[in-house]
């Protein structure tokens, strides 16, 4: 596990964006999945801005979404994938065959589940994992008690990730469960970035990676990974120490 503190949000995304174009550079078929939310969206902005100025090429890169709110898509404003599609996705003008994301309004999600996992272990696993970390610790839609060893499925919805969820939305929105990647996945991830901003999450920050290693706060899975990287801003580390 490696910790990178930034001074500020700005040159955080900034050095996020440039390590994931030179990822792409050095593996230019390299299999990406990364986190909707509001903390990546500037480094998207600064990776569209690298692709127009030609300084990455990611032709040939597939990415695979995180999760998503059960019932809701691409075109739902508020959804998952809405936010990654509008700020990374079409901005790039990615093929359709370069991105899959979970079809969360599909009646089987079972189905759902397992051509991702098909997918990401037909590749021999996540070449880069981006995620961000909710209040309650949680990774992807992976609520506090889900087994590590799970792969894709659906979840119930912790009450916290349902209220903080409505910031997505214009007006109050039922949300009830999630389809996500399993942390089984992080797990097998070659390397993994946990991106994290602002002081309100700073007391679970320092929980998840001082705290033991447990199921009740899925991002301590970092602890155990030999390519985790934490990045972070002042903000969001001003309760870490001995790092």
């Amino acid at each position: 596990m490696t910790f990178h503190q930034f001074p500020d949000y700005a040159s955080l995304s900034q050095y996020t964006a440039e390590h994931i174009a030179a990822i792409i550079n050095h593996k230019p078929d390299a299999l990406l999945c990364l986190a909707s939310g509001d903390t990546p969206i500037e480094t998207y902005h600064h990776l569209v801005e690298l692709a127009k100025a030609k300084r990455v090429d990611m032709s040939q890169c597939t990415f695979v979404g995180l999760d998503e709110w059960v019932g809701f898509g691409p075109e739902d404003a508020g959804s998952c994938s809405y936010y990654v599609f509008r700020d990374l996705f079409t901005p790039l003008q990615l093929r359709p065959d370069q991105v899959y994301v979970f079809n969360a309004k599909a009646s089987d999600l079972a189905a759902e589940c397992a051509r991702i996992d098909a997918l990401i272990d037909s590749r021999g696993g996540l070449d880069l994992l981006l995620v961000g970390m909710g209040m309650n610790g949680h990774i992807a839609l992976n609520e506090p008690g889900t087994s590590f060893k799970l792969g894709c499925h659906v979840g119930k919805l912790a009450e916290s990730t349902i209220t903080v969820g409505q910031k997505y939305f214009e007006q109050e929105t039922v949300l009830e469960e999630g389809i996500t990647l399993g942390l089984r996945h992080l797990t097998a991830a070659y390397e993994v970035i946990l991106l994290v901003s602002g002081d309100k999450k700073a007391a679970m920050l320092q929980q998840a990676l001082k705290g033991p290693v447990s199921e009740d706060v899925p991002a301590s899975i970092l602890q155990t990974h030999p390519n985790g990287q934490i990045w972070l801003d002042a903000a969001a580390g001003s309760l870490l120490t001995g790092f």
